[in-house]
């Protein structure tokens, strides 16, 4: 008959086995980061290209489709790393989801290519190949979501929290640099695009809150210090001024594409320094935590430690007695005791940090809801959400929730 303390054994060895697979997550979500910031690149010097008909952007482009290529085949390699069988996640559903997201981005990057060659004979509008990097960089951004959404561990799931949303944060500033760019670029901005520019400006802030509220003093402290950056900020700020209140119709100056353009690039370079910085945070407390918990399977077997020492099997544990020993004199029951709270604490830190997760989706549910039954676009359906929120005084995720409760009554518009 197996010993409590055997089971105690095997729960340390569980646990160390889910922190080794979360370290070559956190690895990927890594890979992740730079590969989207690299597209966000590629996409925005692919912008300038077909905006200016071919004639600015050309080489950058050409050269930054080679440094993409160059990060894709790392992130690929880390995607060959994860574990298939046993899933990357702790809680059952989510390595169906993960993986589904992965194999989703797998096929985007097949179908690059493609996209570039149209880009490069100039067969498409801006908008349209800007629309198709959306999709890529969101297809990446959701496995760094699962991958936040599954993590067993409480600090690293706030650091992966802080993660997800500073990089979503970025894309809808890099959406936002595109936006203008397009703009600029005609001499003009309609009433549509404004609300569209407006949409991106808050989305970027709810992203940035929410991360301030997750992100480690040190990465936040990086974070405030881009922020005020007075130079670049004080650019950005006005020439939105100029897009978003300009009369339609009323022409905007061509020359101001650029230094729009430059300023957004710097303004994405610098939180880009800030996913790098909470990344290497990241495998810090992987290793951290992996190296505790192997420190404490060695104490239950009465073993040195020797760091990088695998962990034992349980076929080769000793018979343990109902004693530890005498250096810890306690009873197996105090360490029964001792694991069972601190695996309860450890869900209710969780499930705090998850709630942020949770109200993401559904809010994304209820915009994909609205944006099916009364055919609205995406930035239509928040603003109508964030609009009745303000009005019945009411937290975002409440309507969101009342919303999803009421599907049956949202029939199509007709």
């Amino acid at each position: 008959m197996k010993s409590a303390l055997r089971f105690l054994v095997a729960a340390r060895q569980c646990e160390i086995g889910e922190l080794e697979q979360l370290q070559r997550t956190s690895a990927l979500v890594d890979q992740l980061s730079r590969l989207i910031h690299a597209l966000q690149k590629e996409r925005g010097l692919s912008n300038v290209y077909l905006a200016s008909a071919g004639m600015r952007g050309g080489p950058a482009r050409l050269a930054q489709m080679a440094e993409c290529d160059r990060v894709a085949a790392i992130a690929r390699e880390g995607f060959d790393r994860l574990d298939l069988q046993s899933g990357a996640p702790a809680h059952p559903g989510h390595g169906a989801r993960l993986f589904s997201r992965i194999a989703q981005v797998l096929q985007c990057l097949d179908a690059l290519p493609v996209l570039r060659e149209r880009i490069s004979s100039r067969d498409m509008a801006a908008e349209a190949a800007t629309a198709a990097f959306i999709d890529l960089v969101a297809g990446l951004l959701a496995v760094v979501f699962e991958a936040a959404d599954s993590a067993p561990e409480p600090g690293i799931s706030r650091l992966l929290v802080a993660l997800f949303n500073v990089m979503q944060g970025k894309e809808f500033a890099g959406q936002e640099r595109a936006t203008g760019v397009a703009a600029f670029a005609c001499g003009s901005c309609d009433a549509p695009r404004q609300q569209h520019w407006l949409h991106l400006i808050a989305s970027q802030e709810r992203c940035f809150q929410v991360f301030a509220e997750f992100a480690p003093p040190r990465s936040l402290a990086l974070w405030q210090e881009s922020s005020g950056a007075d130079a670049t900020l004080a650019v950005i700020e006005r020439l939105r001024r100029v897009g978003c209140t300009a009369s339609p119709g009323t022409p905007l100056s061509t020359q101001m594409a650029e230094p729009w353009f430059d300023s957004c690039s710097l303004r994405m370079d610098a939180l880009h320094a800030v996913e790098a910085r909470l990344t290497a945070e990241l495998q810090q407390q992987c290793e951290h935590r992996i190296a505790d918990a192997r420190a404490a399977l060695q104490t239950l077997v009465r073993t040195p430690c020797v760091p990088g020492t695998p962990p034992l099997a349980l076929g080769d544990l000793p018979a343990p007695a109902t004693r530890l020993g005498p250096q810890l004199d306690r009873s197996v029951m105090d360490l029964v005791r001792d694991q069972s709270q601190r695996l309860q604490a450890m869900q209710a830190e969780l499930e705090t940090v998850r709630a942020a997760l949770s109200e993401r989706k559904l809010l994304e549910r209820a915009k994909g809801l609205l944006m099916q039954r009364r055919q609205l676009s995406e930035s239509e359906a928040h603003k109508l959400l964030r609009q009745t929120a303000m009005n019945q005084n009411r937290r975002l995720a409440e309507v969101a929730q009342a919303v999803l409760s009421m599907a049956e009554l949202l029939a199509p518009t007709p």
